[in-house]
């Protein structure tokens, strides 16, 4: 199981993550992010790399995706919360979405 961030380690951890465009979930502990890509093909490649990062650290987003926008939600569903996963996908995210 993986441990959840204490409130101290969401700040350290998750605030560099809202300062890229992530945003705080109402309601649970979660971030959440919009990607806009140029179009449909660029979005389907962004989450066909994402998810070969995900599989890799055994963590996977809740996300959706219309025509060139991918939505993600990050998540420990086993912790109940953020956990270090998160900041690490969300991280890898922004860095495979060129930002």
């Amino acid at each position: 199981m993986t441990d959840k961030l204490s409130e101290a380690e969401i700040k350290e951890h998750i605030d560099p993550l809202l300062a890229n465009g992530w945003t705080l979930v109402d309601g649970r502990q979660a971030i959440f992010k919009k990607f806009i890509f140029a179009d449909f093909v660029e979005a389907f490649g962004f989450m066909t790399r994402a998810a070969i990062h995900a599989e890799k650290l055994n963590h996977h987003p809740e996300w959706s995706n219309v025509y060139k926008t991918v939505e993600v939600t990050l998540t420990t569903h086993d912790a109940d919360g953020l956990s270090a996963l998160d900041v690490q996908l969300g991280a890898k995210l922004d860095q495979l979405a060129g930002g």
